[in-house]
């Protein structure tokens, strides 16, 4: 039985692997050499989720298309510059179900 559960969370291990590796930064930035990454400080990025969240409760019924458009652009905009910021997190199915596990058994 232990030697089950051993194998078993070593698959997941070794499944897991190819993901976490699969960022590489060494690349991204020899890529990107001529461009500047840009730098959201705390007080911009509290200040672009405080509009989206005045977005979120307009309503919206009473707009025009063309102001529709507007908002939804500028939606676009704040998610673009938060990616550019990378403060994204991803964890993969694997590793969230790894997590689990470990605190089921600890």
């Amino acid at each position: 039985m232990k030697k089950t559960i051993f194998f078993g969370i070593l698959m997941i291990f070794m499944m897991s692997s190819p993901v976490e590796f699969a960022d590489n930064s060494d690349l991204k930035s020899a890529s990107d050499k001529g461009k500047t990454e840009n730098k959201l400080s705390d007080e911009e990025i509290r200040n672009l989720t405080k509009r989206v969240e005045e977005i979120r409760d307009m309503d919206r019924s009473k707009l025009t298309v063309v102001e529709k458009r507007e908002l939804r652009k500028e939606l676009k905009g704040i998610k673009e510059s938060v990616k550019k910021d990378g403060t994204i997190i991803v964890i993969s199915g694997s590793t969230l179900l790894i997590i689990v596990i470990l605190i089921i058994l600890l």
